[in-house]
């Protein structure tokens, strides 16, 4: 028998046993003794879940390691067999008076367990589901581009990582830029539409037979917090000054670059000359940008180079990292079942990600890394969440995940802030020239900014429109408008090439086609900056917050570790509490304004006498003038491509 049968029978005999307990007789009522046989039944859905989902997270994982129709029908094979035994948990629950529980553990793994089965789909609309989102992801990971100078039926190999990316990084070439930033939405983005409407529709249907209002409060849900959606947008509000000065400085660098008639002097950035596919991370515009240019710049890329650092090099650095603060090693097997390179002979999803396979502490990450600071820099963002994994993999299963979703993505952009201060990149012989003046700290804190700063906005943004969307705010035809108008008002950017209602950019990020939620990047982006403090607290760190390395800390690394323990055992203001020792349970952009505060300052003595903020009446086209020869023939045939 196939090992995918083998895995279904081993389901359906899972089930089988599981439903025993649909109809407890329980006789008088005694809630110290139902609650004993919650306990009991608690444990066994451990020993169970835990086996099927280790068995759905390697087929999901043989899949996008290897694109192939084969491993796409396990994994979604895989991914039913799970749901359908998380539904059958769910209203085994319903049987256990589990709110009248005493034992608050108890309690809130029923509470977790009562959540498993929300989706009440149909099973053939469970697997369309499925699909759809293996497809829109499948489409995502092979979408291939041509160059700028293609012929007719040419083969069109460039790939969003790395072509793309490290051209949108490198080039200053304006209408290249534009050729790429274009191309890649016309191939990753337009031909998703009928999928993503469909998604979208599913999405609906199941949180409303679940009894939402839609499915984005079952998304909202996940953050334990009514006020949510106000306190995302007061922590926008107060971080949105600091940001409209880094774009006004950043514009008036680019207008010199491009020209008044491409930049304009009052009006949004072209989203292709940020350095970014999607204008995120502004750090691959540093060279052109930077305040003080006379000054060496905090960027290891070359002496990385110059050592011939490996990429295995890279994630042993990461892993030296973790081990001087007392944190655990990586696993034997993390070394041998990780792919850390873009393999040569199949297709993978290249967006870098952890893995947790539930047993044997089987973690892996997934990067197709390449020598340089960024990737460096991932590397440690990564294995942070592998730390997290192997920190909390004796909780129950259903609390093997962060205290909330920003918490994940947090603990790895902790670790990264401490790794790129100049101190330790000193200290580990990454950095060779002098750093400790005022303009090489300006620089350096404006590098963190291009990162940190320049992504919060599409951060909120993101997922403000898919809650909207949703939420039935936007009709289908107007998704792409909406889209850029939040991206205009957020983020201040704007397309160079006129969108209409025939586009369809948003499927062209990775996290919107594989349904992956992103406000959690824009939590996480506070929450680490809470966490770096604390931890810089626990270190003794003296002197500006932004200096603070905790590099063979064992006192931060207790703390760390004691909170990544936790899991999701507790609400996640609790743990954020026994973090901060007690200083605050709530997310607070204090910590991120402190860190960021000489820069705060530089960059408003600076743009005296430059408009700060943005104005333009039209969401969908940048102002002045944007278009470039046509240099491909799909251009010829298509001058739209091209903005004339």
């Amino acid at each position: 028998m196939a090992p995918s049968l083998w895995f279904l029978l081993g389901i359906h005999l899972a089930l089988h046993h599981t439903a025993a307990p649909q109809h407890p007789h329980f006789g008088t009522p005694n809630i110290i003794f139902e609650e004993h046989k919650g306990w009991m039944y608690a444990n066994y859905v451990n020993s169970i879940l835990t086996s099927v989902m280790n068995k759905a997270t390697e087929a999901e994982w043989n899949y996008v390691t290897n694109l192939t129709e084969y491993n796409k029908h396990v994994k979604v094979a895989a991914s039913l067999a799970l749901r359908k035994l998380q539904q059958q948990i769910s209203k085994n629950v319903d049987h256990f008076r589990w709110t009248e529980f005493r034992n608050p553990v108890t309690k809130r793994i029923f509470e977790k367990l009562a959540g498993l089965g929300a989706s009440v789909l149909s099973h053939e609309k469970e697997d369309e589901m499925t699909k759809l989102i293996a497809e829109m992801q499948e489409h995502h990971a092979s979408a291939k581009i041509c160059s700028r100078f293609s012929y007719p039926y040419q083969h069109c190999p460039l790939s969003l990582d790395p072509e793309i990316i490290n051209t949108m990084r490198t080039s200053r070439d304006y209408c290249e830029l534009l050729h790429y930033w274009n191309e890649w939405r016309r191939v990753a983005g337009k031909p998703m539409q009928q999928k993503f409407l469909r998604y979208v529709q599913l999405q609906n249907e199941a949180a409303i037979l679940s009894g939402f209002h839609d499915a984005s409060v079952t998304w909202i849900g996940s953050y334990e917090d009514d006020n949510f959606e106000q306190k995302m947008a007061q922590i926008w509000e107060q971080i949105k000054p600091l940001y409209m000065h880094l774009h006004a400085y950043v514009r008036s660098k680019l207008r010199d670059v491009y020209g008044w008639q491409r930049v304009s002097k009052f009006g949004p950035i072209p989203a292709h000359l940020l350095g970014h596919i999607h204008a995120q991370k502004w750090t691959g515009i540093l060279d052109i940008t930077v305040p003080y240019p006379n000054k060496p710049a905090i960027n290891i890329t070359d002496t990385m180079l110059q050592m011939n650092m490996t990429v295995l090099g890279i994630f042993r650095y990461a892993e030296e990292f973790f081990t001087s603060m007392g944190l655990p090693a990586m696993p034997r097997t993390f070394w041998t079942r990780s792919v850390l390179q873009k393999p040569w002979d199949r297709k993978v999803v290249c967006h870098p990600s952890a893995w947790d396979f539930y047993i044997n502490n089987d973690v892996r990450i997934k990067q197709c890394t390449q020598i340089n600071m960024d990737d460096f820099l991932t590397a440690h963002h990564e294995m942070g969440h592998v730390e997290y994994y192997l920190k909390y993999a004796k909780q129950h299963i259903v609390f093997r995940k962060g205290a909330n979703a920003g918490f994940h993505e947090a603990i790895g952009d902790t670790i990264s802030l401490s790794v790129a201060t100049p101190k330790h990149l000193k200290a580990v012989g990454m950095l060779r020239h002098r750093w400790e003046d005022y303009e090489t700290d300006i620089n350096y804190l404006f590098s963190i900014a291009l990162d940190k700063v320049a992504f919060i906005p599409s951060a909120y943004a993101y997922d403000l429109w898919r809650w909207n969307m949703f939420k039935g705010v936007y009709s289908p035809h107007q998704y792409n408008k909406a889209w850029w108008t939040l991206l205009l008002n957020y983020q201040g950017i704007c397309p160079a090439v006129r969108r209409s209602w025939d586009d369809f950019d948003p499927p062209s990020k990775y996290h919107i086609a594989a349904d992956v939620p992103y406000i959690r990047y824009f939590v996480s982006i506070i929450l680490q900056f809470q966490f770096y403090k604390a931890l810089c607290d626990e270190a003794n760190h003296v002197g500006p917050l932004h200096q603070c390395d905790f590099y063979h800390s064992k006192e931060a690394g207790r703390l760390f570790g004691h909170v990544m323990e936790m899991g999701s055992s507790k609400p996640w203001p609790e743990v954020l509490a026994i973090l901060t020792r007690g200083k605050t349970r709530d997310l607070d952009a204090g910590p991120l304004l402190e860190y960021f505060m000489p820069l705060f300052r530089w960059l408003k003595a600076r743009n005296r006498g430059e408009h700060v903020g943005w104005r333009s009446m039209d969401a969908q086209a940048c102002p002045g003038i944007n278009t470039c020869p046509r240099t491909n023939w799909y251009n010829l045939y298509h001058p739209w491509a091209t903005g004339k």
